[in-house]
């Protein structure tokens, strides 16, 4: 797996505040890929998408509770 990380300062979080964090980005080249947004509130964004094309994402405030959780229908697991 490949990956970078990158660093932003101001973007808006899912709770509305605007805030820094950092954006991870991990790809195996044959179609897996794994992207986490992590602001410094604490809340997240996560998706994953798999080698058959189909993706999970997932977003969750800072205080825990879940905001959206998407899954294409291709993909069981």
């Amino acid at each position: 797996m490949v990956g970078t990380v990158s660093t932003f300062t101001s973007e808006r979080a899912p709770c509305g505040r605007k805030v820094g964090g950092e954006r991870t980005r991990e790809d195996d080249a044959e179609g897996l890929l794994m992207d986490t947004i992590s602001y410094t509130c604490g809340c997240r964004w996560v998706r994953e998408q798999y080698h058959d094309g189909s993706f999970d994402v997932r977003v969750v405030r800072h205080d825990g509770r879940i905001l959206s959780d998407e899954h294409s229908g291709m993909h069981e697991g």
